[in-house]
């Protein structure tokens, strides 16, 4: 691997990690892992947040890849896309 690519790589893995540094989106990703899927609803009550700061977290979340999102419906229910993201969260717990 060429210096560029093995900085490019340094550069995606760093963007991950400062994802997941914040304490919501941290704690959203671990909800996650316990559960099959979750809608806004559900994590706004237990994070005790606002629907828009849960809703914003979530979208920086789902535009790293970490996790994603299926329509049912009128609601919208999230899970685990990233496995590499998920490995790091069960090392930290």
């Amino acid at each position: 691997m060429d210096i560029a690519s093995e900085m490019d790589l340094i550069k995606e893995k760093a963007a991950l990690l400062k994802a997941l540094s914040n304490p919501v989106r941290l704690c959203i990703v671990r909800e996650l892992m316990n559960r099959e899927s979750c809608n806004v609803s559900s994590m706004q009550n237990c994070l005790q947040l606002s629907q828009s700061t849960v809703s914003q977290h979530l979208g920086r979340l789902r535009d790293m890849g970490i996790i994603k999102f299926e329509r049912k419906g009128t609601e919208v229910y999230y899970s685990i896309a990233s496995e590499e993201a998920a490995k790091i969260v069960r090392v930290l717990f």
